[in-house]
């Protein structure tokens, strides 16, 4: 229960990220197993992300033109990804999101609110072109992989690929990729039907707390400075996912 209000809280503060604790803490604090751990981690990043972007369609943040094209690329990969995880070992697969969770770390210690361009203020929509189609289904296909593989949303890596490609400014990127990631989700946790048993109690427990703690964190986040938190969530992040490769450092003495 206090694991489950830390990530609501790293989401709430940083509009994204605390998702990718979900895995480690499912494996390693609950002792679940790596395959358990990630279609676990699928429904909680689901179900959390669908939330948010009700919240931001609200807003007008949510743009479906784009959401869709890019969120069918994403779900079809998402899919795929999950299926060949079958034949993925679970040391290699926590390997995986070692890596995973280092690039998002890495993209946090980058990150710079990009500033506000007026003759974007109506994103794609205000050249009156789309983004290219082809580039968007492209990325969104290696996005959806990683997620079908270790179960993380990939928000660190589609919010920069919507702001460059389809021109949205920040808070569309962020509404739009938070509708991306409960797409692939849902489609990576179909991939996985079947594979894996689910501890659907634990799971309604968990997921319940976190979106509590995201209500607690977006309140929370209008008085601490979002630079300093990503900076200190990215830190803690590089804690994780050295601990993981520690962990699974038997599969690179194998390989030697």
């Amino acid at each position: 229960m206090v694991l489950a209000v830390l990530v609501g809280l790293a989401l709430g503060l940083l509009g994204g990220g605390g998702s990718i604790l979900v895995v480690p803490i499912f494996s390693y604090a609950l002792g679940y197993g790596a395959k358990q751990a990630i279609v676990m981690s699928l429904v909680v990043v689901g179900c959390t992300s669908l939330l948010g972007a009700m919240s931001r369609w609200r807003l007008g943040h949510v743009k479906l033109r784009i959401a869709l094209p890019f969120g069918a690329g994403t779900m079809v990969a998402a899919y795929i990804g999950a299926r060949l995880a079958a034949f993925v070992s679970e040391p290699v697969q926590l390997i995986l999101f070692a890596f995973v969770v280092l690039l998002a770390a890495v993209a946090m210690f980058r990150f710079r609110p990009a500033a506000a361009q007026p003759s974007l203020a109506g994103g794609y929509e205000a050249s009156r072109t789309l983004p290219p189609l082809g580039r968007l289904v492209l990325e969104g296909s290696g996005v959806g992989i990683l997620t079908g593989l270790v179960g993380v949303g990939g928000g660190f890596l589609i919010v920069p690929v919507l702001t460059l490609l389809a021109k949205l400014p920040m808070e569309q990127a962020v509404g739009t990729s938070l509708l991306v990631i409960a797409m692939n989700a849902l489609a990576g946790f179909a991939g996985y039907v079947g594979q894996v048993e689910i501890d659907w109690e634990t799971l309604a427990l968990f997921t319940a707390i976190t979106t509590g703690g995201i209500f607690a964190g977006t309140f929370l986040g209008r008085y601490v400075p979002q630079g300093n938190l990503r900076r200190g969530f990215a830190v803690f992040l590089v804690g994780i996912g050295t601990f993981v490769l520690y962990q699974n450092r038997g599969v690179f003495v194998s390989m030697a």
